[in-house]
């Protein structure tokens, strides 16, 4: 009895000296989805889509006085992709995240491995949640800060292999290199963040690293109790991969009011220049908003920067939403969005490119359990149907409907 006393009470001493808590979380989330003219226009004669599916995830965080280690395995498929007597999936097992961060004082930090990078409102970084695969980055960030302020600086360089020679990059969709930094600070009424990012692109054919420069802002004012306003502000420079010169440049404005307890409404624009759709580009002023997360801007069935649109007519998006609280674990979201181009698209074709309907319901059945679900209607004008190779812009919707099971499987106290 006295040495297991004398067990425990080590025990304690030991934890009271050195603080470690481990946390292992899953997520498992199958979608449903019915397309029909969702990301573009449906062609005359297709037959709509309907499919489910599914991302599971196993996370383990372990976290001490001096560093964390965070691990996240992911499964994503489609219903039936595989046979029920598979030997092998078509996806299989992945990493999605595997990092560690070093404390080394208060202040500053280092977090290496593969990693989710989200900052603000993820319009330049984020981790494209929608998405059953997600975004991660192989990189490491420098991580000061206090109370008062947060500086990250953060670098990255791709390679496809080991290798014994040569640095050619051939992963498509990559950067090869990549630098940046990001400064927040709060202040009584408002937080400022400012972001420089040098985006280093590979050109295969040239084998040279193109570089871009995008350099902005992210600013939200609490103008009252009620009302809140952002603002994005970015400008890009420098090259782009196919080496022209680049001029572009994305401007926002969100603003956000409480009616009551259970109503919010929104009002907003955002414009992100482009070039002339039947014109000579010899100087890019396309903005690439390159690692946010798209989906959560410019409409929900992903017309815009969501695998499409890039190097294109730029947008302009004026829009309005409405959300509503249905009860204590229900909510009711509506959007209403009016597309235009911000280049010309052709001579006698209007600039507009068309209105988006967008609805979604969510309900909270516990802290770990979700149904979500959303019916979305794009209303295209001939603009849009040029764009998208004289598709038809009749009848495109799209709805989906989603459960979100996300338990802690064990957490030490």
């Amino acid at each position: 009895m006295k040495f297991k006393n004398l067990l425990i009470a080590i025990l304690v001493l030991v934890t009271m000296q050195s603080y470690a808590q481990l946390t292992i979380s899953g997520e498992l989330r199958p979608r449903a989805e019915y397309r029909n003219g969702y990301k573009t226009l449906t062609a005359d004669g297709s037959d709509a889509a309907l499919f489910v599916s599914q991302r599971t995830r196993l996370n383990t965080k372990y976290v001490t006085d001096d560093y964390t280690f965070f691990l996240s395995f992911q499964d994503v498929r489609v219903w039936g992709d595989v046979a029920q007597l598979n030997t092998a999936d078509n996806n299989g097992l992945a990493v999605h995240e595997a990092w560690g961060q070093v404390k080394f004082n208060p202040s500053f930090s280092v977090k290496l491995g593969r990693q989710e990078i989200i900052y603000d409102d993820s319009r330049m970084f984020g981790n494209v949640g929608w998405a059953q695969q997600g975004r991660s980055h192989d990189a490491a960030i420098f991580k000061f800060g206090n109370e008062n302020y947060k500086l990250d600086l953060g670098v990255a360089y791709n390679q496809d292999a080991e290798a014994l020679f040569g640095n050619l990059y051939t992963v498509g969709g990559n950067y090869k290199a990549m630098q940046y930094a990001w400064f927040h600070k709060d202040w009584s009424n408002i937080k400022a963040s400012f972001l420089l990012l040098n985006n280093g692109l590979q050109n295969v054919a040239a084998e040279e690293i193109r570089y871009s420069q995008t350099l902005g802002t992210n600013l939200n004012f609490k103008a009252s109790s009620n009302l809140n306003v952002a603002v994005n502000a970015y400008l890009q420079s420098g090259k782009d991969v196919a080496d022209r010169d680049l001029s572009a440049y994305l401007v926002g404005l969100d603003l956000g009011y409480k009616a009551s307890d259970k109503v919010n409404l929104g009002l907003g624009f955002e414009i992100q220049s482009g070039n002339a759709y039947d014109g000579e580009v010899s100087k890019n002023k396309a903005f690439t908003p390159f690692y946010g997360t798209n989906h959560k801007f410019n409409g929900f069935m992903d017309y815009f920067y969501v695998g499409n649109h890039a190097n294109s007519v730029g947008l302009v998006d004026i829009y309005a939403k409405i959300g509503t609280k249905l009860g204590e674990k229900s909510s009711l979201t509506a959007f209403v969005h009016n597309f235009s181009a911000q280049a010309d698209i052709a001579q006698d074709v209007e600039k507009h490119l068309g209105t988006e309907i967008d609805l979604v319901y969510s309900h909270k059945l516990n802290n770990d359990v979700t149904i979500g679900a959303g019916y979305s209607q794009m209303f295209a004008s001939e603009g849009l149907e040029v764009l998208k190779n004289n598709a038809s812009g009749n009848g495109n919707n799209w709805a989906w409907l989603m459960l979100t099971i996300k338990p802690t499987l064990f957490s030490s106290k």
